[in-house]
């Protein structure tokens, strides 16, 4: 479950955006950028870190807009945005034929099972798994945001959604090895 320590940034911006979203979004930045650079030194490949990466964009283009613009409506749409950047990295990465999980997924697996199609298969499942949770908060957030809904409607879809993802990617592994040990 390493992978969700790059949640950080996002659970940082989100416990300090009532406060000042400017400063909410610069703490985001800093707390992207020390992960990064503490993934990079310990030797973690840029192919496992492109959620990272995509984080750092967000949290780069946020801050400078949260600074040019204070006043912005980007303040109370801020979340919706954040899940529609998320969604559209994890849709554009499956997209490409690289789900964002195959770096990740190569980190925890021995290399003679990288060329094998069910790990592929295995990662445009999780992947996607991730794409339809971040689409479904952004989606729930809009709707929240648009009807003056309660902030626990948006807690309940952020754990719903997540909760869903990250259940799924800790059982699917297990189910397709199981499935190949059952077919070989």
């Amino acid at each position: 479950m390493s992978y969700l320590r790059g949640f950080v940034p996002w659970i940082v911006f989100a416990a300090l955006s009532d406060t000042d979203w400017r400063w909410a979004a610069a703490a985001a930045l800093a707390a992207a950028l020390g992960l990064l650079a503490l993934d990079r030194r310990s030797g973690v490949a840029a192919e496992a870190l492109v959620l990272d990466l995509s984080t750092l964009g967000y949290f780069c283009l946020l801050t400078a807009a949260s600074f040019a613009a204070p006043g912005s409506w980007l303040a109370d749409w801020s979340g919706v945005v954040s899940m529609a950047w998320l969604a559209l990295t994890a849709w554009g990465t499956l997209a490409l034929g690289r789900p964002f999980t195959l770096g990740i997924a190569k980190r925890q697996t021995p290399p003679e099972v990288w060329e094998r199609p069910e790990f592929l298969r295995a990662n445009v499942a999780i992947s996607a798994a991730w794409a339809a949770a971040f689409t479904f908060i952004g989606a729930a957030l809009a709707c929240c945001e648009a009807t003056g809904a309660p902030a626990s409607a948006g807690v309940t879809a952020h754990v719903v959604g997540l909760g869903a993802a990250i259940a799924f990617t800790s059982r699917h592994p297990a189910r397709v090895r199981a499935r190949a040990a059952a077919g070989a």
